[in-house]
Protein backbone atom coordinates (compact mmCIF):
# COMPACT_ATOMS: atom_id res chain seq x y z
CA UNK A 1 0.00 0.00 0.00
CA UNK A 2 1.20 3.51 -0.83
CA UNK A 3 -0.12 6.69 0.74
CA UNK A 4 0.29 10.03 -1.00
CA UNK A 5 -0.35 13.35 0.70
CA UNK A 6 -0.21 16.57 -1.32
CA UNK A 7 0.35 20.05 0.05
CA UNK A 8 1.17 23.52 -1.21
CA UNK A 9 -1.93 24.36 -3.19
CA UNK A 10 -3.68 27.68 -2.86
CA UNK A 11 -4.67 30.87 -4.63
CA UNK A 12 -2.28 33.04 -6.59
CA UNK A 13 -2.46 35.76 -9.18
CA UNK A 14 -1.51 35.14 -12.77
CA UNK A 15 2.22 35.30 -13.22
CA UNK A 16 2.85 34.06 -9.72
CA UNK A 17 4.40 30.85 -8.45
CA UNK A 18 3.47 27.92 -6.24
CA UNK A 19 5.31 24.79 -5.18
CA UNK A 20 3.40 21.58 -4.60
CA UNK A 21 4.74 18.75 -2.48
CA UNK A 22 3.67 15.12 -2.26
CA UNK A 23 4.84 12.97 0.63
CA UNK A 24 4.81 9.28 -0.21
CA UNK A 25 4.93 6.36 2.18
CA UNK A 26 4.89 2.63 1.57
CA UNK A 27 7.01 -0.05 -0.03
CA UNK A 28 8.85 0.69 -3.25
CA UNK A 29 7.33 4.13 -3.65
CA UNK A 30 10.73 5.66 -4.45
CA UNK A 31 11.74 3.00 -7.00
CA UNK A 32 9.04 3.73 -9.54
CA UNK A 33 7.87 6.68 -11.50
CA UNK A 34 5.72 9.38 -10.01
CA UNK A 35 3.75 12.20 -11.50
CA UNK A 36 1.44 15.15 -11.22
CA UNK A 37 -1.94 15.24 -12.91
CA UNK A 38 -4.70 17.83 -12.84
CA UNK A 39 -8.43 17.95 -13.35
CA UNK A 40 -11.03 20.66 -13.82
CA UNK A 41 -14.80 20.17 -13.49
CA UNK A 42 -16.29 18.38 -16.46
CA UNK A 43 -12.94 17.38 -17.92
CA UNK A 44 -10.83 14.27 -17.74
CA UNK A 45 -7.78 14.15 -15.54
CA UNK A 46 -4.72 15.10 -17.57
CA UNK A 47 -1.01 14.55 -17.23
CA UNK A 48 1.03 17.52 -16.08
CA UNK A 49 4.44 15.94 -15.55
CA UNK A 50 6.10 12.66 -14.65
CA UNK A 51 9.51 11.70 -13.36
CA UNK A 52 11.15 8.30 -13.33
CA UNK A 53 13.37 6.92 -10.60
CA UNK A 54 16.41 7.83 -12.74
CA UNK A 55 15.27 11.44 -12.99
CA UNK A 56 13.93 11.32 -16.54
CA UNK A 57 11.11 13.86 -16.84
CA UNK A 58 8.14 14.43 -19.11
CA UNK A 59 5.91 17.49 -19.35
CA UNK A 60 2.64 18.40 -20.98
CA UNK A 61 3.18 20.94 -23.74
CA UNK A 62 1.03 23.45 -21.88
CA UNK A 63 3.42 23.61 -18.92
CA UNK A 64 6.83 23.16 -20.56
CA UNK A 65 9.23 25.89 -19.54
CA UNK A 66 7.01 26.96 -16.64
CA UNK A 67 6.75 23.90 -14.38
CA UNK A 68 9.57 21.80 -12.97
CA UNK A 69 9.09 18.37 -11.42
CA UNK A 70 11.61 16.91 -9.01
CA UNK A 71 11.85 14.21 -6.38
CA UNK A 72 13.83 13.57 -3.23
CA UNK A 73 14.05 9.80 -2.97
CA UNK A 74 15.62 10.02 0.48
CA UNK A 75 12.51 11.81 1.73
CA UNK A 76 10.07 10.00 -0.56
CA UNK A 77 8.77 13.38 -1.63
CA UNK A 78 7.70 14.62 -5.04
CA UNK A 79 7.63 18.31 -5.94
CA UNK A 80 6.15 20.50 -8.63
CA UNK A 81 7.48 24.01 -8.93
CA UNK A 82 4.99 26.08 -10.88
CA UNK A 83 5.98 29.48 -12.24
CA UNK A 84 4.40 32.02 -14.59
CA UNK A 85 1.03 30.61 -13.65
CA UNK A 86 -1.91 31.22 -15.94
CA UNK A 87 -5.63 31.22 -15.21
CA UNK A 88 -5.93 28.04 -17.28
CA UNK A 89 -3.67 26.27 -14.76
CA UNK A 90 -6.54 26.41 -12.26
CA UNK A 91 -7.38 22.83 -11.32
CA UNK A 92 -7.17 20.19 -8.65
CA UNK A 93 -3.67 18.76 -8.79
CA UNK A 94 -3.13 15.10 -7.96
CA UNK A 95 0.05 13.30 -7.08
CA UNK A 96 0.35 9.75 -8.41
CA UNK A 97 2.69 6.82 -7.92
CA UNK A 98 3.39 4.24 -10.60
CA UNK A 99 4.21 1.51 -8.10
CA UNK A 100 1.85 -1.45 -7.90
CA UNK A 101 1.79 -4.27 -5.34
CA UNK A 102 3.99 -6.31 -7.69
CA UNK A 103 6.19 -4.01 -9.78
CA UNK A 104 6.54 -0.58 -11.33
CA UNK A 105 3.93 0.41 -13.87
CA UNK A 106 4.04 2.84 -16.76
CA UNK A 107 0.72 4.26 -15.54
CA UNK A 108 -0.46 5.79 -12.25
CA UNK A 109 -1.66 3.25 -9.71
CA UNK A 110 -1.98 5.11 -6.42
CA UNK A 111 -3.41 8.62 -6.13
CA UNK A 112 -3.33 11.37 -3.55
CA UNK A 113 -6.43 13.23 -2.45
CA UNK A 114 -5.65 16.29 -4.57
CA UNK A 115 -4.88 19.92 -3.81
CA UNK A 116 -6.64 22.92 -5.32
CA UNK A 117 -4.69 25.49 -7.28
CA UNK A 118 -6.55 28.64 -8.25
CA UNK A 119 -4.97 31.26 -10.48
CA UNK A 120 -6.80 34.58 -10.79
CA UNK A 121 -6.32 37.31 -13.35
Amino acid sequence: QVQLVESGGGSVQAGGSLKLSCAASGYWSSRCGMGWYRQTPGKERELVSTINSDGTTRYADSVKGRFTISRDNGKNTLYLQMSSLKTEDTAVYYCASHVTPYACSSSPYYWGQGTQVTVSS
